[in-house]
């Protein structure tokens, strides 16, 4: 993605984002991703070069969309209910442990492979 890939939860300025490559997330928790070109008082956009990123475990596909128009009323103006907001050492020490799960599960299925239980 780049370190340019903005989220966009609140339309309220989305005057800073013209020409810049962001990610929209919609009420139905697609992410659309592209370049924003317009948008109007309704916060309805255009992207440019418009693709849903979609997400499955670790597996993701890029489906292009091209040149799309959202509705505003579809765009998540705020963050999903269960989400908390944290500090930078709570986020770290989440991602830590994330990843040492990660490792854990892979090291788990390298020793399954190996025996071969098919």
């Amino acid at each position: 993605m780049g370190a340019s890939l903005e989220d966009i939860y609140l339309p309220i300025s989305l005057a800073s984002y013209l020409d810049k490559k962001v990610v929209l997330q919609l009420q139905d928790d697609r992410k659309l991703i592209g370049v924003l070109r317009s948008f109007d008082q309704l916060a309805n956009v255009v992207m440019e070069g418009a693709y849903e990123r979609i997400i499955v475990g670790d597996l993701y596909f890029d489906m292009q969309l091209g040149l799309y128009v959202v509705r505003g009323e579809n765009v998540r103006e705020e963050l999903p209910q269960h989400m908390t907001r944290v500090s930078e050492a709570e986020i770290t020490r989440a991602q830590k442990a994330e990843r040492e799960v990660v490792h854990l599960q892979r090291s788990i299925k390298k020793k399954l492979e190996f025996l071969d239980f098919d």
